[in-house]
C-alpha cells in the first residue's frame, strides 16, 4: 500500500478534540484528513478513505438540525469508528436506540471489557481482560440498545453499551475519547483500529513526506519562477528549502522586513539563508510602508488584514521585477487551515491567520502551500530531514504579522521600539532558564493602557507589557506555563528597568480554549 493510499478520513461533527484524533493517526505514521460531517458522499468516495472516524459533537441525535450523515457511509467497504456522538450516531442510524439517561458521565471513567466468544474486541487487542481501564468520557446520551449485528464491547457503570462492535463489517464505536491524554490506553486503541482492523503499515514518514513532495513540486512548477514568501520561521523556512531542493535557483526567496519583526530578526534571516545555505533570496525593506498603513488602526482582524493584503503587493511588485515568476509559496500549517476556515460541524472561525483568511481574493501569483496539510512538530520533522538547524526548527511559532498584534492598539514606532526590547528580555531570560525549547511560546505583549508608578520617589505613568507564555502540542489547545517565579522576577525586574516607557509586568495565566495563545 503506498503512502497516497492509506488514508484515514475524520468526519467532524462538533467536537472540540477533532484535531486530537488527527493527531494521533498521524503520531501512528497513518496519514489523515479532517472534513466536516456534512462533506458530500462523492467526495468521500474519491478521497478513497482506508478507515473512517466519525468524531464526538456536542450535539444529541434527536435534536433539531443534529448533524447527521448517510447510512451509505457504512457501506464503503472500509472499517468505521464512531468515538461519543458519532457513536452515537452510528447505533441511531443502524436501528440502534439512543436516550438521555437520569445520570451524566464526564471525566475519567473506569471502563470494563466484555468478551465476544474468543476474548475482547480487535479494537482492544492489548488491553488485559478482567482489568479496569481508565478512560474519558463526556456524554449526556448513551446507547441502551445496539444495532442488529452489533455487540456490546465494554461497559462502565452508567453505560452498558461503552463500546460496540459488528466484527464482520468492521465497524466500531466507542463512548469516551481514546484520543486525549486522560484515555491511557487511547493511542493503543486508535493503533488496533488502523493496523489491526483497518489492515495499514505506517507508511505516513517525513522522509517519504520530502520526497513525495520534492517531486510534486518539480512537476507542478516546471520551468516557472516560483517566489518564497520567507519570514525566518520554522514554516517558511521549511518551504524555502524544499522548493530549493526542488526547483533550486527557480525558486526566489522574497524576505520582507516588514519593521514589525523581532530583535536582529532581519540580520539573522539574510545570513543564514543567503550566505550559509545559498538560497536565491530577495531582501526588501518596507517598514515604513507598513507603518503607514496600519497607522490609526487598531481592529486586530482589520490589522491582519493589511498586512496580509501588503505582503501579497510586495511579492506581485517582485515578481514583475523578476519577470517570469507565476506562483507563489508560503507555510501554511494545517491549524492555520482548520482555525481559518469554518467548517459546518467544527468551532466558528476563531480568527484570520494572514496567510489564509488575509489573501486578496483577486491575486496574480498562484498559490503554492507544501506544508497546508501538516501539523507544526511535522513541518519541525521536515525541517530536520532538510538538514535545517535546530536554531531555526526549535524556533518558537511567530504570528505572520508579527509584532503588529502583540501591540493592543495603534502601531507607532515608539510603541514597536518598547515591545521589540521588553520582547529581546524574555526570550533572552527564558533561554537562559533553559526553559526555551521546553515551552510552545513566550513572549510580550505592549497593552493600551497606563498605571500608575514610583520610580526614584517620582510618581509615574507609564505603560503595562503582559508576559504570555504557554505549552502547547499543535496550537490547537495550550495551557499557561507554570514558570518559577524566579524567572518571573528576572524578566520583570530587566523590563522596568532596562525598557524605557514601562512601569508594570503582568503575567496572563488564561489557557486555550476560551483564550487564544495570541492576543489578537
Amino acid at each position: 500500500m503506498s503512502l497516497q493510499t492509506e488514508k484515514i478520513l475524520v468526519l467532524d461533527f462538533g467536537s472540540q478534540t477533532t484535531q486530537l484524533i488527527a493527531r494521533r493517526v498521524r503520531e501512528l505514521k497513518v496519514y489523515c484528513e479532517i472534513h466536516p460531517f456534512n462533506w458530500p458522499l462523492e467526495e468521500i468516495r474519491a478521497f478513497r478513505p482506508s478507515g473512517l472516524i466519525l468524531s464526538g459533537g456536542p450535539a444529541s441525535v434527536y435534536w433539531d438540525g443534529a448533524p447527521t450523515a448517510s447510512t451509505e457511509i457504512f457501506e464503503l467497504g472500509c472499517p468505521v469508528l464512531g468515538i461519543c456522538y458519532g457513536m452515537q450516531l452510528m447505533a441511531h442510524l443502524l436501528g440502534g436506540r439512543v436516550q438521555r439517561p437520569d445520570k451524566r458521565e464526564y471525566g475519567r471513567v473506569q471502563l470494563n471489557l466484555l468478551s465476544l466468544g474468543d476474548g475482547p474486541a480487535p479494537l482492544f487487542r492489548g488491553l488485559a481482560p478482567g482489568e479496569p481501564h481508565t478512560v474519558w468520557m463526556s456524554h449526556g446520551d448513551r446507547i441502551e440498545a445496539a444495532p442488529p449485528g452489533f455487540l456490546a464491547a465494554a461497559e462502565s457503570d452508567n453505560a452498558p453499551l461503552a463500546a460496540m462492535a459488528d466484527v464482520e463489517r468492521r465497524l466500531y464505536g466507542v463512548q469516551f475519547h481514546p484520543e486525549v491524554a486522560h484515555t491511557p490506553d487511547g493511542k493503543l486503541i486508535l493503533g488496533n483500529f488502523l493496523f489491526q482492523i483497518c489492515g495499514l503499515k505506517g507508511l505516513w514518514t517525513m522522509e517519504n513526506f520530502v520526497q513525495s513532495t520534492v517531486s510534486e513540486l518539480k512537476d507542478r512548477i516546471g520551468r516557472d519562477r516560483v517566489i518564497c514568501g520567507l519570514s525566518g520561521g520554522v514554516d517558511s523556512a521549511v518551504v524555502a528549502m524544499l522548493l530549493h531542493r526542488a526547483v533550486g535557483q527557480q525558486a526566489v526567496s522574497v524576505f520582507v522586513d516588514n519593521g514589525l519583526l523581532r530583535h536582529q530578526e532581519a540580520e539573522q534571516v539574510v545570513s543564514l539563508f543567503r550566505d550559509r545555505f545559498g538560497l536565491n533570496l530577495v531582501f526588501v525593506q518596507a517598514g515604513e510602508e507598513f507603518l503607514g498603513r496600519l497607522k490609526g488602526v487598531v481592529e486586530p482582524e482589520q490589522k491582519r488584514k493589511i498586512i496580509g493584503n501588503l505582503f501579497i503587493e510586495i511579492f506581485e511588485r517582485e515578481a514583475k521585477k523578476l519577470g517570469q515568476a507565476k506562483y507563489l509559496a508560503q507555510g501554511t500549517l494545517y491549524p492555520d487551515v482548520i482555525e481559518s476556515v469554518s467548517f459546518k460541524g467544527p468551532s466558528a472561525t476563531i480568527k484570520t491567520h494572514h496567510n489564509v483568511g488575509g489573501l486578496p481574493e483577486r491575486m496574480n501569483l498562484s498559490l503554492i502551500e507544501p506544508l497546508r496539510e501538516l501539523f507544526k512538530d511535522e513541518g519541525r520533522a521536515v525541517g530536520r530531514e532538510l538538514g535545517l538547524p535546530e536554531e531555526i526548527i526549535n524556533r518558537q511559532p511567530f504570528p505572520g504579522p508579527g509584532l503588529a498584534i502583540r501591540i493592543l492598539g495603534e502601531v507607532t514606532p515608539e510603541r514597536l521600539k518598547i515591545l521589540r526590547q521588553a520582547d529581546h528580555i524574555v526570550t533572552e531570560e527564558i533561554r537562559m532558564a533553559g526553559l526555551y525549547e521546553r515551552v510552545w511560546q513566550s513572549f510580550a505583549v505592549l497593552l493600551p493602557v497606563k498605571t500608575v508608578g514610583v520610580m526614584g520617589d517620582e510618581r509615574t505613568y507609564e505603560n503595562v507589557v503582559a508576559l504570555r507564555s504557554v505549552d502547547s502540542l499543535d496550537a490547537m489547545t495550550a495551557d499557561w506555563t507554570r514558570l518559577p517565579y524566579e524567572v518571573l522576577g528576572r524578566i520583570s525586574n530587566r523590563i522596568i528597568n532596562e525598557v524605557g516607557g514601562v512601569n508594570r509586568v503582568v503575567f496572563d495565566i488564561s489557557s486555550k480554549p476560551p483564550a487564544t495563545i495570541e492576543w489578537e
